[in-house]
């Protein structure tokens, strides 16, 4: 039997870890793994037209999996493509392995063609980054970067000179035992004392959750209902707390809605559940504030806490929900529900009025209709900007449906390729690409990917003709807008250049029909909605030091704006608040 070289190898380590695809760029130092990839049944290759992509499938794949995911570039330039994907990842708690190729190992520090040094450049987006410098030290490292992939949920980065992948393996190597789930977090029984009394001895507390409460659902309503607390939630949060939650008020934040912004500033203790939420302006500074988290360094970056608790939302909460003495008083809970309920009485407006006849289309209306026409279990990979907006405000959540963005990263050109990694782990299921033009024409090249691999992602894309969001910060900062303007061609006329199913749509009673049959088609769509580029989410009152980036920095009012069928859960909610 021939011997293995080292890159059969590092593909048998991946295979056994659980990793089913390695997405990348063929090329030069790369070639001996992909060569290896092409003998091994266990792993596929998949053949991207920029490394950013790869990374950021592979991202999505491992969110939407929850198991370890991989992408590689080639020597230098290859490789540096994937950073901006791995930052996406590495801040989404992804766990994702990188393979970084590298120059031959004889020449590196010399200033040889196309050298980088990888594991200098991926330090910040990585919880692991080294290099493999001889045969012998393989097995070992790459089962090191594994597991501080999979265990701390992240980015781990593995360089590998090319002519090292290309070298005999040790015939006696190691087979190692590889960790390939995550434990849960249980804190001490001290915390949780201190937890409980202070919830004991609060009259008004709101619940505050993020995406650490995926898997929680049941125990954060538990918990509301013992306590009778109001539930809002960061947008990372909302596809996991929002459905099936008679103690929904909205979520918090720039794109906020609804009584979430009052919760959490009129209550006497804010229990921050699984958030790292970024913009403290919206968090109050004269409340009691506790913070549940399994990363510790989570802990006390946004806000000054009363309690730090290190723990999993729902290894805590099981925890703490017996020990607690019951509430009666639903009259903060019902005053919050009838303000949420108000609150989007008052907007729901801002799409409902003339948007069938409106032209150009009203962007809050092709949201709503795709809402409504998408499957249950849909997956939306959604673009930042504005589109971050729309899918805050107008996709309905239900426990089966996914949405997942460049939520803590913010990188444009991130639905497309996300989208691709999402309908690799299930080609029957609907995976639905909001994309901005913006963001859509960045990456562009990869809907050929969707095209050679026949993948049925549909891309709904808003055009507007503008890089929407940041025309908001301009406006807000007291700025003309200059230099976003797009001058777009017909993206459908594209799509079907490229052989695929291709649609444009500028009158809103065409809509509804371009949706449906996008939907029926079984290969990839792309349909080219053309939507008001006035149409922006405003505040009701601005001042020119309003925004900084993403986050209204000094501001604390929600945005204006439709929110769907939002209403219609509030007002549902609503029957639950006893009558005098």
């Amino acid at each position: 039997m021939a011997k293995q070289n080292v890159a059969e190898q590092f593909v048998d380590i991946l295979a056994r870890a659980g990793v089913k695809r390695l997405y990348g760029v063929v090329g030069d130092s790369l070639n001996p793994v992909v060569d290896a990839i092409r003998r091994n049944p266990a792993v596929d290759w998949i053949h991207v037209r920029h490394e950013e992509t790869a990374a950021f499938a592979a991202g999505a794949e491992a969110q939407i999996t929850g198991d370890l995911a991989a992408c590689a570039g080639s020597c230098g330039p290859g490789n540096l493509h994937l950073i901006n994907g791995l930052y996406d990842a590495h801040r989404s708690m992804a766990p994702v392995l990188a393979l970084a190729s590298h120059i031959p190992s004889s020449e590196i520090g010399l200033g040889y063609f196309q050298e980088t040094h990888p594991e200098l450049l991926f330090q910040e987006c990585s919880h692991y980054n080294e290099m493999i410098s001889n045969p012998e030290q393989m097995p070992r490292l790459l089962q090191t970067a594994i597991q501080h992939a999979i265990g701390r949920g992240g980015v781990s980065v593995v360089s590998m000179p090319g002519d090292i992948a290309s070298r005999t393996a040790p015939e006696k190597s190691v087979e190692h035992a590889l960790v390939t789930t995550r434990p849960t977090v249980r804190p001490g029984d001290d915390e949780i004392d201190k937890l409980c009394r202070m919830v004991d001895e609060a009259k008004r507390v709101t619940l505050f959750c993020g995406s650490g409460t995926a898997g929680a659902h049941a125990e954060v309503m538990e918990f509301a209902e013992k306590i009778k607390s109001p539930v809002g939630h960061a947008l990372r949060g909302k596809e996991w707390i929002q459905y099936d939650n008679p103690y929904d008020v909205g979520m918090s934040g720039l794109l906020g809605y609804g009584a979430a912004y009052e919760a959490t500033n009129e209550c006497d203790l804010l229990i921050l559940l699984g958030t790292d939420f970024p913009y403290n302006a919206f968090l109050p500074d004269d409340v009691k504030i506790v913070q549940v988290d399994v990363r510790p360094e989570h802990l006390g970056r946004r806000s000054k806490l009363d309690l730090a608790v290190w723990g999993d939302v729902r290894e805590t909460l099981r925890c703490l929900t017996p020990r607690v003495k019951p509430k009666s008083d639903r009259k903060f809970l019902d005053r919050m529900l009838k303000k949420h309920a108000n609150a989007l009485e008052g907007v729901v407006k801002a799409y409902t009025r003339k948007v069938e006849k409106h032209v150009p289309i009203h962007p809050e209306y092709v949201a709503s209709v795709l809402d409504e026409l998408a499957d249950e279990d849909a997956v939306f990979t959604v673009d930042t900007g504005m589109n971050n907006v729309w899918a805050a405000r107008y996709l309905t959540p239900n426990g089966r449906r996914r949405v997942i963005g460049s939520f803590s990263h913010g990188s444009m050109a991130n639905a497309l390729p996300q989208a691709i990694g999402a309908q690799f782990t299930d080609l029957d299921r609907q995976v639905v690409a909001m994309s901005g033009d913006g963001g859509f024409s960045m990456l562009m090249g990869d809907f050929l990917t969707l095209v050679q691999y026949d993948l049925p992602v549909k891309v709904v894309l808003f055009n507007n003709s503008s890089l929407g969001m940041v025309e908001l910060e301009m406006l807000v900062a007291g700025l003309p807008s200059y230099g976003t303007t797009n001058k777009n061609p017909d993206f459908a006329a594209i799509a079907r250049a490229a052989g695929a199913y291709g649609v444009r749509v500028e009158k809103p009673k065409q809509l509804q029909g371009a949706l449906k049959d996008a939907f029926k088609h079984k290969g990839p769509a792309l349909v080219d909605v053309v939507t008001d580029p006035n149409a922006l989410s405003i505040p009701p009152k601005i001042s020119a030091d309003m925004v900084t980036g993403f986050a209204l920095s000094a501001s604390k009012i929600v945005l204006d704006g439709g929110v769907g069928r939002m209403l219609q859960m509030a007002r549902s909610n609503l029957r639950n608040v006893p009558r005098p």
